[in-house]
């Protein structure tokens, strides 16, 4: 009876014991006698033999890869950068990663990062790390390590140079270089206004010296009187009294209660 009880509980302990645990973002490996079998587990629980095999797991969701290393430039200086290096592992891949690069993957990324950063970043001026064009030095550096990576079943995602330490001259001389380019900017759109307004002055002065022209040409003097008599026939409607005193040519008022 007490050797049943025993022979019990280390069947229930030999059960737990070759059971893996398999969670989200893992997969999962088995491997029986050092042959790995090319079926993947995800996640959930895995049972395997514990004399004669394992699961091996390795994670498939994004990781982040921190570098801090010097990159070359054109002119032959060394720029400080800290990287970040975002890849993943193909699913259905990961059993020949296990079988041909193993579980240390994140050297191999390593290393073909500084080969592919030292050969694009020599083809680039210092300034440029600086500049608008990083995320051109970013893309050709991952293009450069797909060629390497993708095959063997390591998809990088991005490339991101976070931080670039140029040297103290350099990195004067280029503050410098933005500032005069920001101030040339800033002169240029007060150049641009002031020639905007300058051009309003003149519109409007030419605006009001045509129509002074217009009304000095309409105003003829036999408009003049034919005007003066409309305004004096509305007078005279009036039942004030009114004196008015012409000379033949232009009538002239005088108020009748005065």
């Amino acid at each position: 009876m007490k050797t049943n009880k025993i022979l019990s509980a280390s069947l229930i302990g030999l059960m737990f014991t070759s059971c893996a645990i398999i969670r989200p973002g893992e997969v999962g490996v088995k491997q029986n006698l050092g042959v790995l079998a090319n079926e993947v587990k995800s996640q959930g629980t895995v049972f395997y033999n514990p004399f004669i095999g394992k699961v091996i797991k390795t994670s498939i969701q994004t990781n982040n890869l921190e570098l801090s290393l010097s990159l070359p430039s054109k002119e032959g200086l060394s720029i400080t950068s800290q990287i970040s290096i975002l890849y993943k592992l193909d699913k259905s891949r990961v059993p020949d990663i296990i079988r041909n690069i193993g579980l240390n993957y994140e050297s191999i990324i390593a290393n073909v990062f500084r080969s592919a950063s030292a050969d694009v970043c020599s083809q680039f001026f210092a300034k440029d790390m600086h500049s608008g064009m990083r995320a051109t030095i970013e893309n050709e550096i991952k293009n450069r390590m797909d060629e390497i990576l993708v095959p063997q079943g390591i998809i990088v995602e991005s490339v991101l140079m976070k931080s670039i330490q140029l040297p103290n001259g350099l990195s004067a001389s280029i503050e410098r270089k933005l500032q005069a380019e920001q101030d040339a900017m800033r002169m240029e759109f007060v150049l641009q206004q002031e020639k905007l307004e300058a051009e309003r002055i003149i519109i409007e002065a030419k605006g009001t010296r045509d129509a002074q022209n217009i009304i000095s040409e309409g105003l003829t003097d036999q408009i003049i009187k034919i005007r003066s008599i409309e305004a004096f026939k509305e007078l005279s409607k009036s039942p004030n009294s009114k004196i008015i005193i012409t000379d033949g040519k232009t009538p002239f008022l005088i108020d009748g209660n005065i």
